[in-house]
């Protein structure tokens, strides 16, 4: 039975220090602000901010949510958007995706304010990502995987990874830091032949696709470590995972659950960033 890792302890080491950074920031009479946006009510996004606002009064960032309509046009969206970037006391911008299909993520993301896009939305954050760039801000979901493998000594270097997904929110950016961590990456997708066959092969296994359940015992070596970065609704209307976590834990030496697991430490993440944000817009 393999070992299941919470994000609670990363999520509260990374809390104690983010204390103490607004504490210093309020001593200086600022106070970090994290604008979220969110269009319609889509489940997971609901979950995530509720675990946003309720971390974050614990640590004094002050949170505002901007919930739109599921219908709201393009224009509509573009123009919100821009207000909120011109708003003094917003730091941090974190805009819900994947957004309903009548607005254009394209366009969007060049419309977000680089220094205030907290979780690598806007191209100048990805150009970023790619070219290792510490000035930007890799996404949270993809980096509060390294910060579990990290916590939990999970040694990287020279390790076979597979990534299975490759959105820019997941997939992509989470390949690139295991890269970064001189992991060996493979990114399988819908179109991998022998999926099941790569991801048995791997010492590091990351799920982000949305297919609640999707990744069995099958896909997994004998003493990997699971990540499971998927948060879906199954037919009972509970939270879980891409991965069946009950199948897998037989085999992994190590396992994410959901809920209390990537998820956690995301909104940890995402307080890191606001809190950079604000002090680079402080220069301080």
């Amino acid at each position: 039975m393999g070992q299941i890792i919470k994000g609670k302890p990363v999520a509260d080491t990374i809390t104690e220090k983010l204390k103490e950074e607004v504490e210093q920031l309020k001593s200086k009479g600022i106070t970090p602000k994290l604008t979220i946006m969110r269009v319609g009510e889509n489940p997971s996004d609901l979950s995530y901010e509720k675990g946003a606002i309720k971390r974050y009064s614990k640590v004094g960032i002050e949170t505002e949510v901007k919930a739109y309509p599921e219908n709201i046009s393009q224009d509509e969206f573009i123009k919100e958007l821009k207000k909120v970037n011109e708003d003094k006391h917003t730091n941090g911008i974190l805009v819900f995706r994947p957004m309903p299909k009548q607005l254009n993520e394209d366009e969007i993301k060049y419309v977000i304010a680089p220094e205030k896009d907290v979780d690598c939305f806007s191209p100048i954050n990805v150009a970023k990502l790619m070219s290792g760039d510490k000035t930007g801000f890799p996404p949270c979901t993809p980096t509060a995987v390294i910060e579990i493998l990290k916590h939990y000594n999970v040694e990287m270097k020279g390790k076979n990874a597979v990534v299975i997904g490759r959105s820019m929110v997941v997939g992509k950016p989470v390949s690139m830091l295991l890269l970064n961590e001189n992991a060996t990456v493979t990114i399988c997708h819908s179109k991998t032949q022998n999926m099941k066959e790569i991801a048995s092969k791997a010492d590091i296994l990351v799920v982000g696709v949305g297919k609640a359940k999707m990744v069995t015992a099958d896909y997994v070596k004998e003493g990997a470590v699971v990540i499971d970065v998927g948060i879906n609704v199954d037919e009972n209307g509970k939270l879980c995972g891409d991965v069946d976590t009950d199948d897998c834990s037989e085999k992994a030496s190590m396992i994410t659950p959901v809920p209390r697991g990537v998820g956690s430490v995301t909104t940890s993440i995402l307080g890191k960033h606001v809190i950079k944000a604000c002090k680079m817009q402080n220069n301080l």
